[in-house]
């Protein structure tokens, strides 16, 4: 699946993003407004003000939208969501270069507040993934003790843990060493 380099940095900070809840951390890691300043930081989000309170309520709401995209049991469930949360942003996309990429394409309508530019770019991205067929791409973490939210990006979809080096080799060592337990009690 070939994915332009505005999307799949969209993907990423959704990802990211559902990943700051209490849902998949054991604090809400955008409890406050510095949190979000450092997330827009982190993710060199363009285009953004000053940010307040109001704004970091309107991004746990969009956050908490975006949640249940990851959820979504089927591309008609989740294509109504994307499409709530584009709407409610009032998308209005545009072509632009800035800060060394090529030309790619913005939805948010300059001056948009915080939460309407993630609303209108990284669910524009997460449309791409469902209007491409690929909407089981969005999962969650299979491990029991994580709810990460990732986008299987592997060729054949077989992707099960937001990160092997963690989650899976966690499980792997846990059911290996169950197994050698059995065989030697």
């Amino acid at each position: 699946m070939l994915i332009p380099h505005d999307t799949r940095k969209a993907l990423d900070v959704v990802v990211d993003l559902v990943n700051t809840a209490p849902e998949s951390e054991p604090t809400d890691r955008l409890a406050d407004v510095e949190a979000l300043n450092a997330f827009v930081r982190l993710h060199d989000v363009s285009d953004v003000g000053r940010l307040g309170e109001a704004d970091l309520r309107a991004v746990q709401d969009v956050r908490a939208r975006f949640a249940e995209v990851f959820e979504a049991p089927d591309p008609r469930a989740a294509a109504e969501l994307i499409n709530q949360l584009v709407a409610a942003a009032g998308t209005t996309p545009r072509l632009t270069d800035h800060d060394g990429f090529d030309w790619h394409v913005h939805y948010f309508a300059p001056g948009a507040s915080m939460a309407d530019h993630l609303a209108a770019d990284c669910g524009m991205a997460l449309a791409f993934i469902v209007v491409s067929g690929e909407q089981e791409r969005l999962r969650r973490c299979e491990a029991p003790d994580c709810r990460h939210a990732f986008v299987d990006l592997s060729r054949n979809r077989s992707r099960r843990y937001c990160d092997s080096r963690t989650c899976g080799n966690r499980l792997h060592v846990a059911a290996y060493r169950a197994r050698r337990k059995e065989a030697s009690g």
